[in-house]
C-alpha cells in the first residue's frame, strides 16, 4: 500500500501580478494580524523594482534549498519557467546552491576544528589519501 503524502505547503502562492491568494489550509497557525504583514512583506519582494522577475525567481530557488522548503522550491521552479528561466539557468541557480552550501559545511568544519584543536589532515596534502 502507497502512502498519499499531504501536499507541500506553498508559503505564499500569487497570481503574476501580485495579488496575493492564501491557501485556506495555510497558516492556521499564526494570527492574523502577523499573516498580513508577512503577505504584505512578500508581495512587496516581488513588484516590480531593479531585479527583473525572472532573477527574482532564480534568486528564490537557492533561497529555498537554503531554506529547505519544499513547497517555496517547487512554487519558485514553476514560476520561473513563467517568467522565461531556461531549464540551463534553473539548473545553474541550483547549482549554486549546492556550492554554497558545500562552502558552510567547510567553514562549519573548519571552526570545529579550530576549537578542538583537532585537524585530521595537516593541510598540505602530505600523507592524505592512501
Amino acid at each position: 500500500m502507497s502512502e498519499q503524502k499531504p501536499p507541500h505547503h506553498q508559503p505564499f502562492p500569487e497570481d503574476d501580478n501580485g495579488a496575493a491568494r492564501p491557501q485556506p489550509a495555510s497558516y492556521t497557525m499564526v494570527e492574523p494580524r502577523f499573516r498580513e504583514i508577512y503577505f504584505q512583506f512578500y508581495k512587496e519582494t516581488y513588484r516590480p523594482s531593479a531585479i527583473d522577475r525572472k532573477t527574482k525567481e532564480l534568486v528564490a530557488i537557492g533561497a529555498s534549498l537554503a531554506a529547505k522548503c519544499q513547497g517555496c522550491l517547487e512554487g519558485h521552479i514553476k514560476k520561473a519557467l513563467k517568467f522565461g528561466a531556461t531549464r540551463e539557468e534553473i539548473s545553474e541557480a541550483i547549482a549554486i546552491a549546492i556550492g554554497v552550501n558545500a562552502a558552510a559545511i567547510v567553514d562549519l568544519s573548519d571552526i570545529a576544528a579550530e576549537n578542538t584543536g583537532l585537524r585530521l589532515f595537516d593541510g598540505s596534502g602530505a600523507g592524505e589519501g592512501g
